[in-house]
């Protein structure tokens, strides 16, 4: 990679997305690991095919895209579909995460990935990780409040990611984003000035 790369993560509701975009106002590259899954679902995403194959027409809108509930029904009802899932995606959302950070201009990358500390590959491309992190009842109220979602289904998404405490354990660098998007910019500003400084790169 021709410059440092900070891995951003954070369970759902954490709020990786408005500190991300607010990382991008600042000229950083940001490699968001969900906008590229997507697109690759997309109507004319590189991963239909692969995924009405794997798992028929139930899973394909009328759009041609993904029907995210239905799969994401299949998913958690049924640990095999979800590896199956995973075995599908995983591979090409890399290799686009690597394509677009090989061609990021910039002091450094922000590469975005809800999953960061499970999966090594993306842990073995960044040079620190930067965890957003707040109460899992504001993750949970957030999500409920965007997605209409039912509080069941928010804590099933939760209890399959990795655990706060070990989120928090793991992070080299943290951000506390159970306040106000005013406070979460500040703390981005101050990281983005600790990166500035600290990360060994610059163009």
């Amino acid at each position: 990679m021709p410059i440092d790369i900070v891995g951003l993560t954070g369970g759902i509701g954490s709020g990786k997305s408005a500190a991300a975009a607010h990382f991008a106002t600042l000229g950083v590259p940001v490699v968001d690991t969900d906008v590229i899954a997507h697109a690759l679902t997309a109507a004319d995403g590189a991963a239909m095919p692969l995924l009405a194959a794997a798992f028929g027409s139930q899973v394909v809108a009328e759009s041609g895209a993904l029907d995210r509930a239905a799969m994401r029904a299949l998913a958690f009802a049924d640990p095999a579909n979800r590896r199956r899932l995973e075995s599908i995606l995983h591979p090409l959302i890399r290799a686009e995460s690597v394509r677009q950070l090989d061609v990021a201009r910039g002091p450094y990358a922000l590469l975005v990935v809800p999953l960061l500390f499970e999966n090594p590959d993306y842990l073995a491309l960044v040079r620190r990780s930067l965890l957003v992190d707040c109460a899992e009842e504001v993750q949970l109220a957030r999500v409920q409040a965007r997605s209409g979602l039912t509080a069941d289904a928010v804590r099933a998404i939760m209890a399959a990611q990795m655990p706060r405490v070990q989120r928090l354990a793991r992070a080299d660098d943290v951000i506390d984003n159970d306040g106000s998007l005013a406070a979460l910019q500040l703390q981005v500003e101050a990281k983005h000035q600790y990166y500035l400084a600290n990360l060994a790169h610059s163009q």
